[in-house]
């Protein structure tokens, strides 16, 4: 939407009367409605159905959308208390001004205008500085408005979000290429005999028998209604141990291909992952769906963030427009958050986290990951 509101912008620009820009799309106002109902989505709308996937797979559908709908409720009534506690206490704008006066001065005739330089620009003779430059210090003064609520969200959910793009994407812009590399360095490089087949594979039929009676056993404990914190620690634990078999198993197919197009199936392994390596693939279906939902909200949530960097970044490109009265003047002037902005805290935060992971993976995640052995619940 930023090109669209700087086209806007640029729409009126050179008309011939001054109300032509009413003409134009309210881009504020668009604004406004597009990441409102992105916060929606994001706080309402997907932990609704996160909640839903991660309730009881036993109980009936409705019970589930009940119980995912009483969470979602009272999430948001936390939130909108904290929301309106905020903008009741700190919703307010503080923009810094100075007041100016001056004396009236007989404007020079149309012979005089050679006088006007770079380095005399003012009217009163042998003045090299105007009024904003030699005001005195007392007349800087703050003038304070209370923000209107929708851009009060606005910029709540966009601190939010900042936070996020700056942990998240800080972390993966270095670890993301990084991963690929060190997945590319410990590929498989040959095609493994029968007998190293059979016996990797026994161990693995093993260990699928251990995991298989962990979960016989944590299914009696739901059904007798003993679901306390180290059920539910049991339960995160299983899943682990099944997705790093379910990539051992992968890894063992790809080492051993079968059937008659057992060549041509190892010439595509090895094109995957170089194809990984430089295009960034990543596995098909390998993304539970509350990872998957959570990764949507994560991106819709950064994306306000994005726009506000763009914005930013890009003040002559943006100057003048409704994206930069939002996220440039409202938000970089919110009391208890501007300082966010003036000290550059998420710029400095994302470099620094970047640079951290970049060190942490280049001496650390090369490893291999060492074998579990015998996988047994906590007590």
């Amino acid at each position: 939407m930023l090109p669209a509101d700087v086209a806007n912008r640029q729409a009126c620009r050179r008309a011939v009367y001054s109300g032509a820009c009413a003409l134009t799309l309210p881009m504020k106002t668009l604004w406004l409605v597009v990441y409102i109902a992105d916060a929606v989505l994001v706080f309402l709308v997907i932990p609704f159905a996160m909640f839903y996937y991660e309730g009881d797979q036993d109980k009936s559908v409705g019970k589930r959308l009940k119980s995912a709908l009483i969470w979602v409720v009272a999430s948001a009534v936390v939130c909108g208390l904290v929301l309106g506690i905020l903008y009741a206490l700190i919703g307010k704008v503080d923009f810094t001004v100075r007041h100016l006066s001056s004396s009236v001065q007989a404007f020079p005739n149309p012979n005089q205008f050679s006088a006007f330089t770079s380095g005399q620009p003012c009217i009163a003779p042998l003045t090299r500085q105007c009024s904003a430059n030699t005001a005195p210090p007392n007349s800087q003064t703050t003038w304070t408005m209370r923000a209107t609520f929708p851009e009060y969200v606005v910029a709540l959910a966009t601190i939010v979000g900042s936070v996020l793009f700056t942990i998240f994407g800080g972390v993966g812009i270095a670890c993301l290429p990084l991963s690929l590399i060190f997945s590319f360095v410990r590929r498989p490089k040959a095609v493994i005999t029968r007998s190293q087949y059979i016996k990797e594979a026994t161990e693995l039929g093993k260990k699928a028998k251990e995991l298989k009676k962990a979960a016989e056993a944590l299914h009696q404990e739901e059904r007798s209604g003993n679901k306390g914190r180290k059920w539910r620690k049991n339960v995160k634990a299983v899943e682990k141990e099944l997705l790093l078999l379910e990539n051992d198993m992968n890894a063992l197919e790809e080492m051993y291909p079968q059937g008659e197009k057992a060549e041509a199936t190892w010439a595509f392994t090895v094109l995957a992952y170089i194809g990984k390596l430089i295009f960034g693939i990543v596995g098909w279906g390998g993304t539970l769906m509350n990872s998957f939902l959570f990764n949507v909200g994560l991106i819709l949530l950064c994306s306000i963030s994005v726009i506000q960097f763009c914005a930013t970044a890009f003040a002559y490109y943006a100057q003048a427009t409704a994206a930069q009265e939002i996220f440039g003047h409202t938000l970089q002037s919110l009391r208890g958050i501007k300082y966010l902005y003036k000290y550059n805290v998420f710029q400095y935060g994302f470099v620094a986290l970047a640079i951290l992971t970049l060190f942490y993976y280049a001496l650390f995640g090369w490893r291999k990951r060492k074998p579990t052995g015998r996988f047994q619940l906590s007590s």
